[in-house]
């Protein structure tokens, strides 16, 4: 089985900058998608960005309206872990953020952010961000 395990969140203030981090154990693969996607209380999970990895070095990104230009995905491959850099934090940027994956390997948007789409979950890492 693939665990998931997330770290990096807090409590910031307005424009400040995060960064979040996602490390797979147990039977990972050599190629396949990550992503994160967040909850805020009352809200259902919604898609923030997620990575697809390929044939060595190459990747796919994908990102949510409301993050774009202001958050970026990456990964260390040989680590098995993901990265979310988070810039200009918003207070509507709070939530819970969950990291997810799966050994498929997807390229359109829309695969990249269901929720369906993702075999394995992380227990989540709280992000606030104050006004």
């Amino acid at each position: 089985q693939v665990q998931l395990l997330e770290s990096g969140g807090g409590l910031v203030q307005a424009g400040a900058s995060l960064r979040l981090s996602c490390t797979a154990s147990g039977r990972t693969s050599s190629r396949g998608t990550m992503g994160w996607f967040r909850q805020a209380p009352g809200k259902d999970r919604e898609f923030v960005a997620a990575r697809t990895r390929g044939d060595g070095t190459a990747s796919f990104t994908s990102y949510a309206d409301s993050v774009k230009g202001r958050f970026t995905i990456s990964g260390d491959n040989a680590k098995n872990t993901v990265y979310l850099q988070m810039n200009s934090l918003k207070p509507e940027d709070t939530a819970i953020y969950y990291c997810s994956g799966t050994s498929g390997y997807y390229i359109t948007s829309r695969a990249l952010a269901s929720i369906r789409t993702y075999d394995s979950w992380g227990q989540g890492t709280q992000v606030t961000v104050s006004s």
